[in-house]
Formats: structure tokens, sequence, C-alpha cells
């Protein structure tokens, strides 16, 4: 018996990766249920003691000790438990001793699950204070499972889930392939924890900064700011809290082995590591590499920013749909204009143009109006002067000059119509007839002869 239950006990413990201290109050707790079920006595307080070494298990019920009893199965009288210990005093617990001789079938089947259900208790309550200390940090999985809308994650002794809101676009996953996650959240459920890894996560990124370099780890380097577009491209801003450090340097690593490290771990993802500056302007000017500035004007209150780029460098800054200029405002956290030399030149021309040609105009109007006020004063003209009235032609002769202008028209349409060498005596042809122009009182007329 006792190196049956000892070795039990160390067999438990082993599976279920728990103490055996833990295992050996869920065995005694699920003993003390299993009394209760067996002598049908669930409000007696049963408390058991099992002693691996010695193979031996004990039972006992507690009761207070009391001046007049109310309760039997909870209480016991001074002089009752002064017979069993002489020091007993009211208030006290006393322990009597029950150990039954054999538990039934029935007892000892409901003793095997309550052992179950305790071990599984105490599995859960472990794992959720080991990976509390470990939220928000990252931890290396195995993928178990794949489902459409999620995928399970083995850690160590539980499983996690890596739902689709979390993966990576980009990515390809199997079953049985080794990663690193995030440990995004853990929720306490009814039955067990629940653990929610990420791969898309920044501070993904940050945690592996973390493992790889470790300047990071140890405080003389700091990540100031991380903007991600998981699966496409990083920016990592990175200071240092000690002089003759190279911030950037040691994020790179000779040849860059330590950068590319985490690039390999991150299939494939490209990462921009940039200084960071206490200055906007500089801070802005660093974000945007690899394209180069060359001038840069900032707005505090609007928290905004006008960058200015050579034309060649314009789409580089950019970058592809905008990806570049995108992650530069996530980084710095301003409102960031990006415009060509070409395009300013043109604002300022057009901004240029209406100031010209006022300053043009403006001086012959201001020259104007003492020439027109001098030449008054010399004329003797009043402000207001009264022209002569014409008087009105007769209406007869009115209606000659209109004919007459009339005719004039008609002569100069036909002058227009006929050539200088034609004008006398040449022939022309309309509608089978010859017909022939000649002067008349001024006028050309037309003589129809017939063919």
């Amino acid at each position: 018996m006792k190196t049956e239950l000892k070795a039990a006990i160390t067999q438990l413990s082993a599976e279920r990766n728990l103490p055996k201290e833990v295992v050996l109050a869920a065995l005694e707790s699920a003993l003390a249920s299993a009394y209760k079920k067996d002598t049908s006595s669930p409000e007696q307080d049963v408390l058991v003691k099992v002693d691996p070494n010695a193979g031996e298990i004990n039972f006992y019920i507690q009761k207070v000790i009391v001046e007049s009893v109310a309760n039997p199965n909870r209480e016991i009288s001074i002089d009752e438990a002064r017979k069993l210990k002489a020091a007993a005093q009211v208030g006290d617990v006393a322990n009597i001793e029950c150990t039954p001789k054999n538990i039934g079938r029935i007892a000892a089947q409901a003793a095997k699950q309550v052992v179950l259900q305790r071990l599984r208790e105490a599995e859960h309550r472990i794992i959720y204070e080991e990976f509390t200390d470990r939220e928000g940090k990252v931890v290396t999985g195995t993928i178990q499972f794949i489902e459409p809308k999620r995928i399970y994650v083995r850690l160590n002794r539980t499983e996690a889930i890596f739902p689709l809101s979390e993966q990576v676009p980009n990515e390809h996953y199997y079953r049985g392939q080794r990663l690193k996650f995030y440990l995004l959240e853990i929720v306490q459920g009814s039955k067990e924890p629940q653990l929610i890894v990420s791969r898309s996560h920044p501070n993904l990124v940050r945690g592996l900064f973390e493992l790889e370099i470790p300047e990071i780890h140890n405080g003389i380097v700091k990540l100031k700011a991380i903007a991600r577009e998981a699966g496409h491209r990083s920016k990592v801003a990175v200071a240092t809290t000690q002089e003759n450090v190279d911030a950037v340097g040691c994020c790179l690593g000779p040849r860059g082995i330590r950068l590319q490290s985490i690039i390999n771990e991150l299939k494939g993802e490209k990462i921009d590591v940039i200084q960071w500056h206490a200055d906007p302007g500089m801070f802005i000017s660093n974000a945007l590499s690899p394209a180069q500035v060359a001038s840069i004007k900032t707005d505090e209150e609007r928290n905004a920013a006008t960058v200015v780029v050579l034309d060649k460098q314009l789409s580089l800054a950019i970058g592809k749909e905008g990806q570049n200029a995108r992650l530069a405002a996530k980084l710095t956290g301003w409102r960031i204009d990006i415009k060509s030399v070409s395009a300013i030149e043109a604002e300022r021309a057009v901004t240029e143009e209406p100031e010209t040609a006022a300053e043009a105009i403006s001086p012959e109007i201001m020259e104007r109006e003492p020439l027109e006020a001098e030449l008054a004063e010399e004329i003797g003209v009043e402000e207001s002067v009264e022209l002569p009235s014409i008087p009105e032609a007769p209406p007869e002769k009115l209606e000659e000059k209109q004919i007459r202008f009339a005719e004039d028209i008609l002569v100069r349409a036909l002058k227009a119509k006929i050539p200088d060498k034609e004008k006398n005596g040449v022939k022309g042809k309309r509608k089978g007839k010859v017909i022939k122009y000649k002067k008349q009182d001024d006028h050309f007329v037309d003589d129809e002869v017939e063919e």
C-alpha cells in the first residue's frame, strides 16, 4: 500500500506536470467527497489526511465545541470534547476520527472522478498563473490543427487559439510548423483559460528585437516607435541612452546578421531601422528614408508637416501605393504632406503673377489721374458738360440714304465675285445663258444673251 500510493502520486504528478503537493491535495479532497456520498452525510465537514511515505489514509469529522449542541453534524458538547482531548475549550474545533474499513464501489468511482476534476482545475489554475506573467511577450509554439477561421497552436502544456484576424495574409501555415507568436490575451473561461496569439501585432517585432539584440534587452538601446504593415514592411525608430553607441548599427549587427534573423522569422518582411530624433523635422526626415528630403516645414498647432523632395525622389518618398508615407506618418504621429520641387515652384509662380500684374497697372493709374486733373484745369472743363443737340434728318432723306447704302453693299459684293480681268466684256455662264457685264451710271449691270 505504501509503495503503490506513493508511486501513483508520483505518476500523476509527472503526467500532469503538477507538483506532488497539488496532486496530494486533490486526492484528499476527492476522498472526502467520496466519504460524504458513501455515508449520506453531506452536512458534515470531513477532513482527509494522506501520508504517502507511510501509506496511511485517515478520515476525520470536524465539529465545533459548544456548551449546548444545536446541530449534531457540526457541533459537539464541551464534555464530550474533553473526553477526546482534555485541554479542549469552547469555540475550538475537534477532529473526530472516522476512518472507514472499506469504501463502496460507487464511492470509489466518485473519488476517481473527483480526483480527475481536481487535477484538471489545478492544471488550469497553474497554466493561467504561468502565462499571466508572459502576457504581452513572445512565445514559441507548434501548429497542431488548422481550421478555416482559426488555428490551434500548442504552447508547452496547453493550446492557444490563432484567429484569422491575427494571421498574416501572405504567410503559409502548415501542421507541425514551429513559429514565434505574440501572446495577445489570456481569458479565464468557465472551464479553462483561453490563450490568444498573434503574428500581425506590431509588438511581435518589438519582442523579436528584444530577443535578438542584447543592447535592447539590456536597455542601452531603446525602441521609441514601431509602425508595421504585417507581411509587407515595418519601420522601427531606435535611440541610445549612452554616448558613442550607434543605435542603428547595434540593430543591424555585423553585415546585418541580427536584422536578417528577425526578417527570416517574419518570413521576409522588410524592416527599416531609423534613428529617432527629438526634433520633429529631423525625425520625419529620417522616417521617410530611403527618400532624401530637400526641405521640411512643420506646424505644431495642426501637428502637420510639409515635406519637399526632389522630383526624382517623389515616388520613393511616397512608396508603393503610399506605403512609405503611410508608415512614416504612423511612426511619427504627424500628418505628412509630400510635394516635389517643381510643384512648389509652380505654386509660387501662380501666387506671384497677380501681384506683378497689380504692380504693373497701379503706377499707370496713379499717373493718369493727375494728368487728367491738370488738363481739366487748363481747358477749364467743368465737371458736367452739356453737349449740343444734333438735329434729326428729314424722314425722306433718311430713306434715300438707307437705299443708297444697300446699293453700295450690292455693288461691293459683285466686285468681290468678279475678277479684275473679267469686269469688262468677259463671258461667263449662268444657267445656260451668256452674261456680259457693263458699266452704267457707276454700276455694273448684266445683259443676257442667248448662246
